[in-house]
């Protein structure tokens, strides 16, 4: 019996912890990569780093207007960008990595009621008191696992991003992606294009963004990071 339980205490273990997951500290970037070296094709527009943005500000930690992610999400992420590109598109990257001090400076940007400057271009529809309590905004986000991005989709023949019936950090329910409303048949088409093309590839979406996916073998999905820049940049 005795033998009999640890056999199912060890199975328990090892469904729960997912086989690639690894433990390190949140100041270690050892396991990340810039992500333009390995996916060179990929456009990226770094809102955070610029003042476009549902806060207005340049956000803490983005020093660079660049893309971190940790290796294996860079590496799935070159196989959607190939994917895709033989469709004549091109990925489009708003967001990677994204280091805990920003996310606690978008905490304290929703706690201060009177900054509305932004809200009528990302959130019109939403009271900024109940950024918390309806989720758009939280103490902790899968971005700073390093395996989750926010994207879309270039057309390399028109020279502009696909319309997707909403823009990237639209606080509200237009931007779930199973959202119907008055979106056209191409605008569904759209957003279908880019979901599938990320899921083929590993990622699993989220249900209120369009725009956001996570690696599905995340590797360190208990990690939140803290660093700001790779350990050998100066």
């Amino acid at each position: 019996m005795k033998k009999i339980f640890m056999a199912m205490m060890l199975a328990t273990f090892f469904i729960v912890s997912p086989a690639n997951a690894k433990s390190v500290s949140p100041e270690d970037s050892s396991g990340f990569v810039i992500l333009s070296e390995v996916a060179p094709d990929i456009i990226q527009e770094i809102r955070y780093y610029s003042t476009y943005n549902f806060v207005g500000d340049r956000i803490d930690g983005y020093e660079k207007p660049r893309a971190l992610m940790t290796i294996e999400a860079a590496q799935a992420l070159k196989k959607v960008s190939d994917d895709v590109m033989k469709l004549g598109y091109r990925l489009k990257i708003y967001d990677a990595y994204r280091p805990q001090m920003a996310v606690d400076n978008f905490v304290r940007w929703a706690e201060d009621i009177s900054d509305t400057r932004m809200k009528k271009y990302f959130y019109p529809k939403v009271d900024k008191t109940k950024l918390f309590s309806e989720g758009y905004i939280d103490a902790k986000s899968g971005h700073s696992r390093g395996s989750t991005v926010d994207l879309t989709l270039f057309d390399m023949n028109t020279g502009k991003e696909l319309d997707m019936g909403g823009t990237f950090d639209y606080f509200g329910i237009e931007s779930h992606p199973n959202y119907k409303g008055n979106l056209t048949k191409q605008q569904l088409k759209n957003r279908k294009i880019l979901r599938d093309a990320m899921i083929r590839n590993g990622f699993k979406p989220l249900e209120t963004e369009w725009w956001h996916f996570t690696l599905e073998n995340e590797p360190y999905p208990d990690t939140y990071f803290t660093f700001t820049k790779l350990a050998d940049e100066k």
